[in-house]
C-alpha cells in the first residue's frame, strides 16, 4: 500500500545527483518523482515534538548525509580476476586483524582487498540478466557444495528449537552449530582434491563463521561476507573456476540463502549489528547485489515493481532481489515504507543497472568499510594481510 503522505527526504544513496556534504539543509531531488524538494528539517528538533508531517520512524536518518556522500563519491567497484595460488602452499589458521579505520584503509588499498571485492563484482556480473532457473555450467564441485548445504538444511529438521521464553536466540542453534564445526573437515573433503587437503586449516574457519555466531546466536552481513570469502578462497585454489560463477550464484548462493532464512526463522537468530529501520535488510546484503544484476534490462520489471504483490509471488523463485523483498514483507509488519524505507526509496531509482551499481558502492561503504563488521573478517595465506 502506498503511504498517505510523500515526504521529500529520501536517502538517495543511489542517485549521484545528491550533493549534501554536511548536515546543512539543502534541496535534494526526490527518489520517486525526481522533483527538487524542500530541504530536510534542521537537526535541532526537540525529541518531544517532531515537526508536523514528519514520520518519527525516520528520525534516525538525521545522520545519513555523511554516509550518503561517501557512497556517492565511491567509484563503482569493478570485476577482477582471482589470482590463483601456486606451490609451495603455506596454508595457515586465519585470524582477525582489523581493529581500526586505519586497518580498514590498509585492507582496501591492498591487493587482497581489491581482488576480494572484484570477485564479488564478478559474481554479480556472471548472473546479469539471468533467471535462477536458466541453464548454467555445473561442475562436480558446485554440485557437491549444494549437496553440503542441503545436509545443513536437513540438520535443522533433526535439531528442533527448544521451548523457551526468550523471543530471540534459540539455544538449539548452538547444537546445530556444534555439529557444523565437528563435521566441517569431512564436509570440505567431499569436494577438495587430495593435494589441497592441507587447506582445510585455513578454509574451515571461513566456512564455520558463514552461518552465524554460536555464542551470540546472531547472524549478519559479516557472516555473509565470510561465506563470500570462503568462495573466494576456493577460487584462489582453482577449485572454483570462472565458468562456475553463474552456478556459484544461482545454485550455491541461492541454496545458502535458503539455509540462512530457515536458520533465522527456526532458531530466531538475532540480527548482528542491524541498522534498524535504516538498514537495507536485517541479515543480508549480497542477494540485493546479485538480484539487481539479474534484473538488468528486464523488459517488464522495474525497481518500482517490488510494490506489486503479484510480481513478488510469481517471480520470487527466479529473482533474488524479489525474493529478498518478499522475505522482508513476510517477517516484518506494517507499511513497507516504514519498516524498510531504504528499500522503498531505492524502488524509485529508474533502472536496475543504476540500482546494481549503487548496491555495489553501498556494499563497499556500509559493509566492507565498517569496523564493527570487518573486525570479524579473517586473514590467512589465501586472503593475506599486506
Amino acid at each position: 500500500m502506498e503511504p498517505q503522505e510523500h515526504p521529500h527526504h529520501h536517502p538517495e544513496t543511489l542517485t549521484p545527483s545528491t550533493t549534501t556534504t554536511s548536515t546543512t539543509a539543502a534541496a535534494v531531488p526526490c527518489g520517486k518523482c525526481g522533483s527538487m524538494a524542500a530541504p530536510p528539517p534542521p537537526l535541532s528538533w526537540p525529541d518531544t515534538s517532531p515537526p508536523p508531517n514528519y514520520r518519527p520512524i525516520r528520525a534516525p536518518a538525521i545522520n545519513l548525509p555523511q554516509n550518503q556522500q561517501a557512497i556517492i563519491l565511491t567509484p563503482v567497484p569493478q570485476a577482477k580476476s582471482v589470482p590463483p595460488i601456486s606451490p609451495p602452499f603455506h596454508f595457515q589458521t586465519p585470524s582477525k586483524i582489523i581493529q581500526s579505520p586505519d586497518d580498514l584503509r590498509r585492507f582496501h588499498d591492498s591487493d587482497s582487498g581489491k581482488h576480494f571485492l572484484g570477485f564479488v563484482v564478478a559474481l554479480s556480473e556472471s548472473i546479469r540478466s539471468k533467471k535462477i532457473s536458466d541453464p548454467c555450467h555445473h561442475s562436480p564441485v558446485t554440485t557437491a557444495i549444494v549437496s553440503i548445504l542441503d545436509t545443513l538444511l536437513r540438520w535443522i529438521d533433526e535439531i528442533p528449537p527448544t521451548q523457551q521464553a526468550a523471543r530471540y536466540g534459540n539455544v538449539s542453534y548452538r547444537v546445530w552449530h556444534e555439529r557444523l564445526v565437528e563435521n566441517s573437515y569431512n564436509l570440505m573433503m567431499q569436494f577438495l582434491p587430495q593435494h589441497l587437503e592441507a587447506s582445510t586449516v585455513e578454509i574451515v574457519p571461513y566456512f564455520t563463521d558463514s552461518f552465524g555466531n554460536a555464542s551470540r546466536i546472531d547472524y549478519g552481513t559479516g557472516h555473509e561476507t565470510n561465506f563470500a570469502a570462503w568462495l573466494y578462497c576456493l577460487a584462489r585454489m582453482e577449485v572454483i573456476k570462472e565458468e562456475d560463477y553463474p552456478a556459484v550464484v544461482a545454485r550455491v548462493f541461492v541454496k545458502y540463502l535458503e539455509l540462512m532464512r530457515k536458520l533465522q526463522l527456526v532458531y530466531c537468530l538475532e540480527p548482528a549489528g542491524s541498522h534498524g529501520v535504516w538498514g537495507l535488510d536485517d541479515y543480508h546484503f549480497l542477494p540485493f547485489i546479485f538480484g539487481s544484476s539479474q534484473l538488468i534490462d528486464h523488459k517488464h520489471m522495474k525497481p518500482k515493481s517490488i510494490h506489486n504483490d503479484d510480481i513478488l509471488e510469481n517471480f520470487s523463485n527466479e529473482y533474488m532481489y524479489l525474493s529478498g523483498i518478499a522475505f522482508v514483507k513476510k517477517v516484518k509488519k506494517g507499511p513497507f515504507s516504514e519498516h524498510s524505507p531504504l528499500l522503498d526509496d531505492i524502488s524509485g531509482v529508474p533502472n536496475w543497472n543504476k540500482v546494481n551499481k549503487g548496491m555495489l558502492k553501498m556494499y563497499k561503504v556500509e559493509v566492507l568499510e565498517k569496523v564493527p563488521i570487518m573486525q570479524h573478517f579473517l586473514f590467512g595465506w589465501l586472503i593475506n594481510w599486506e
